[in-house]
Formats: C-alpha cells, structure tokens, sequence
C-alpha cells in the first residue's frame, strides 16, 4: 500500500528556554540520547549529511537512517528518516520527512513537529504518540538545564 502525504503527523510543544538552547538540545548527540528514546544520535547537521539513530529498543538492535535536508540555526531542522524495521524496501517513498520549526513565544519557544508519508491514520496518530514523548522529554531536558 503506497504512503500517502496527506496523513500528516503533528506535534507542538512551548519550552521554557530561547531557541537557541533548543537548537542545541535538537543537535548535540549527548541531549539527544536523553529524549529520543536512548538512541544514539550521531549527524554534523549540516545539509546533505547523513544522520543516524542506532540503540535498542523491546531488545532488539536497531540503526535507522536519514540526511539532513534543511538546517537553519534556531529556526528550522528537516530531516528524512527510514527504518528498516518498518519492513519496508530502502527506496525513497519509504522515507519520512521530519520538520522541526522553533518560534519565539515571548520568552519561550514553541516547537512544531510535522512527520509526513504515514501509510494509515493509525501509523499517523502512532507517530503523533510517539512525538509527542519525544517533545515532552525534550522540553524536560532543555529545561532541566537552565
């Protein structure tokens, strides 16, 4: 069944904290491994180059893969993301994109997160769930820190 852009995964969150601290927290391999589940984050950030995600997860070995696509300091971060845990073939419309935009609320930040390409409104409201974790023990590592 093909995926379809329309089922669009969204997450929003408001941290107590500038969008540079987020920024930091979104790119620092260290941080990351606190708020995405353990895994082990590893990318330079910078367009074109390549990110991964390997760990553990229900016990099993996993190493996901992705490129960074767009990275704009404080501002936006987009980035593709395939796991080949999903069963999938390794071909480009089995990707998601992943965009993180970060937006000064007063003197906070809020961050919305958009995953595209899920294949049913229950892969989208499954993404949606699992972002949403991800934010929320985002905005307690950022916070944790100030």
């Amino acid at each position: 069944m093909p995926m379809t852009e329309d089922l669009i995964a969204t997450s929003t969150i408001t941290i107590d904290a500038s969008r540079s601290e987020v920024w930091n927290a979104l790119t620092d391999s260290d941080a990351a491994k606190q708020y995405m589940f353990g895994a082990d984050v590893r990318s330079d950030w910078r367009v074109g180059s390549p990110i991964t995600w390997s760990g553990e997860f229900n016990g099993k070995a996993f190493k996901d893969k992705g490129e960074v696509l767009q990275a704009d300091p404080g501002h936006l971060l987009q980035y593709s993301h395939f796991s080949p845990q999903s069963g999938q073939p390794d071909r480009p419309e089995n990707y998601h994109i992943v965009t993180i935009e970060l937006v000064d609320a007063a003197d906070r930040t809020a961050v919305t997160l958009k995953q595209n390409n899920n294949e049913t409104e229950e892969a989208r409201k499954h993404s949606e769930q699992n972002w949403n974790l991800m934010l929320q023990s985002l905005k307690k590592v950022v916070e944790a820190k100030k």
